[in-house]
Parts: structure tokens; sequence; C-alpha cells
């Protein structure tokens, strides 16, 4: 493993699990120094124990709770070099006609405003860098903000959202003469804890794995890892001219359609 990121300081949302765990191995592999927030206080213990990284008990929707998050951040380090806005939820979700307004906001809460709460943080903090305002954003959106669900309006609807936040803010950056990208990464079907256990539970396992692997051309399902080099490869300097784009990681699922 290269140590492109070292001396580099990061914060992942969402980090206990999934691609944000995979996440904060990688960029800590690396040899970035991690800090990652979630609520799962136990598997955050395992991860801290596994990569060096600190953990930090956090609702990303909180806003009142940034400030001292980042400001701990700062004593400690002196510095943020990247942010991965990951935290994300789904449950609740449904079509139009049938989710709660509570759902909706929750979702919306979660996705769109904690990635909005991150991105400003991680932002105000990078400007106050040593040398200079500078830094990596990455934000965790999703193949299906160019590909909408029926039955998860919310989700769909906050992953498309959060392209424009990444746009906006990217704009704002360049516009403000910092060295501060901000990208988003869109994943299609990931082979996460999770989607392992909801296949392992299904009726079908082996129609159930069938089904996910068959969203994606390439006939599978992408790795935690993949997408972790991902994010890694956009904090790093190698992709120092990126900013405003979205990186789409979905094994050609919403490149077109077969034909009939």
């Amino acid at each position: 493993m290269s140590k492109r990121l070292e001396g580099k300081v990061a914060l992942v949302t969402g980090g206990t699990s999934g691609i944000g765990a995979g996440t904060v191995e990688r960029l800590a592999a690396e040899g970035a120094k991690v800090i990652f927030t979630g609520s799962n206080e136990a598997a955050a213990q395992k991860l801290c124990a596994a990569t060096g990284a600190r953990f930090e008990k956090h609702n990303v929707t909180d806003a009142a709770a940034w400030g001292p998050l980042i400001d701990r951040i700062l004593e400690e380090h002196g510095r943020l070099d990247i942010a991965f806005a990951n935290a994300g939820i789904e449950a609740g979700d449904g079509s139009v006609e049938d989710i709660t307004i509570e759902a909706w906001n929750n979702i919306m809460g979660v996705n769109l405003t904690g990635a909005m709460l991150t991105v400003q943080h991680a932002m105000r903090a990078m400007a106050r860098n040593p040398d200079g305002p500078t830094g990596s954003i990455i934000v965790n959106s999703s193949m299906n903000a160019h590909r909408a669900m029926g039955n998860f309006v919310a989700y769909s609807v906050s992953k498309s959202a959060v392209l424009a936040l990444v746009k906006s803010s990217a704009v704002h950056a360049g516009n403000q003469k910092y060295k501060i990208r901000v990208n988003a990464v869109l994943p299609g079907v990931v082979e996460t804890a999770m989607i392992k256990n909801l296949i392992d539970k299904s009726g079908d396992p082996e129609a159930t794995r069938a089904a996910y692997e068959g969203l994606s051309p390439m006939g599978r399902m992408a790795t935690v890892e993949e997408i972790a080099g991902l994010v890694a490869w956009l904090a790093s300097d190698e992709a120092r001219f990126s900013s405003g784009s979205e990186f789409t990681m979905d094994g050609a699922s919403t490149a077109g359609m077969n034909g009939v």
C-alpha cells in the first residue's frame, strides 16, 4: 500500500460500517490520520483497534455539534485535509404516494442536510490550514442520483440533490481561490455486510444475489475496497485538478440500456 496520504488528516462521517468503515481502513493504510463519526460505539472500537483511527460519536444532522467537533480535530492535529461525507440512510423510504413526512424529513436530514453541514464545516476548517486553503471533500452519492427508484423516493431525491451541493461548493471554492476540491462518488450496488445479510436472509439467496449482480452489465456488485480506493484517489494530490465532478463506479449500470 502506498503512503500517498502521509501527513494528511481525514474526517469520515458514517464510518462504522460499509463504505465508511472500508474508507477509514483505506485512508489509514495510506498514511492519513483518520477521525470518523457515527453512533455504533462497539463497531467503532473494533475499527479503532484495527486502524489506529479515532472515533467521535456524532450525528451529522446536529448543527450545533459540528463546531466543537471541528475544533477538537484542529486542536489535536492543527489541520484538516480530507473529508468524506458518507453518512446516509434509507430506512422508512417508500414511493411518493406512501412515504410519510417524518420519513422524508429524516432521510433528507441525514442524506442532504448532513452532507451540506459536512461540506460547510470541512471547507471552513480547510480554509484555515497553516499552508493556506487546501483540501479534498468527497460526497457519497449513488447511481440512483441518475436512475431514480420508484420505491425509494427520498433516497433517490437526496442523492441527486447532493450533486448540486457538490457542484455549487466546488464553484464557490474556486471563486474564493481556495485549493479545496469538492467531488462526488456515485457507487452502484456494493457488496457490503448489510447487502450480504439481506441476501442470506431472503427466501432464495441465490436468486437474490443474481438480481443484485444482474443490475450491472459487468455481472457483479462493487466491493467496498473498490469504492474506498476511488475515495482515496480523490483525496490524494493525484486528483488535484478534479473538482465539481461526478465519479461513477457502477459497472456500467447507468451507462445505457440493453437492446431488445
